[in-house]
C-alpha cells in the first residue's frame, strides 16, 4: 500500500537531511563517522532540493530517479554499517543501519506516480 505522496515524501526528505546535519552534534560523532553524516546530510538535501515533485527546488532529477537513488543509497548505507561495525563503531552500525531501514521503508511507501512533472503540465491534456 502506496500511503507517502510525492509531497510528504520530500518533505520527509527536508527532515532527514536536517537530522543528518544535525546528528554530528547531537550524538557527538567523531572522526569518519562524523564527516560521512555531514556529507550524507549535504548531498541527500541537495538530492532533494534537484527532485521534480512539488517541494523540490530546481525540479531538474525525475521522482521516480529520486526513488532509485534511495534505494541504492540504503544498499549503501548497509554496507556502510558493516563496515563501521568491522572497525568496531557499534554507534556508527546501528546509526546507519537503521537510516537504511528507514529510507528503505520511505521508498516502498512511497507513490512515485503522485508527482506532478513539470514538462508534462505545460502541455494541455487531449
Amino acid at each position: 500500500m502506496k500511503i507517502i505522496s510525492s509531497k510528504a515524501h520530500g518533505i520527509l526528505d527536508y527532515a532527514t537531511a536536517a537530522f543528518l546535519l544535525l546528528a554530528p552534534t547531537l550524538f557527538k560523532m567523531e572522526g569518519n563517522l562524523c564527516i560521512i553524516t555531514y556529507i550524507l546530510g549535504a548531498v541527500h538535501l541537495t538530492l532533494t532540493a534537484l527532485t521534480e515533485f512539488e517541494v523540490g527546488l530546481i525540479k531538474v532529477i525525475p521522482f521516480r530517479i529520486h526513488g532509485l537513488i534511495e534505494v541504492v543509497v540504503a544498499v549503501g548505507l548497509a554496507a556502510l554499517a558493516f563496515w563501521f561495525y568491522n572497525n568496531e563503531n557499534a554507534f556508527g552500525f546501528y546509526f546507519y543501519m537503521a537510516l537504511a531501514v528507514v529510507i528503505m521503508i520511505v521508498f516502498i511507501l512511497t507513490d512515485f506516480k503522485t508527482a506532478v512533472n513539470k514538462r508534462e503540465s505545460n502541455f494541455p491534456v487531449n
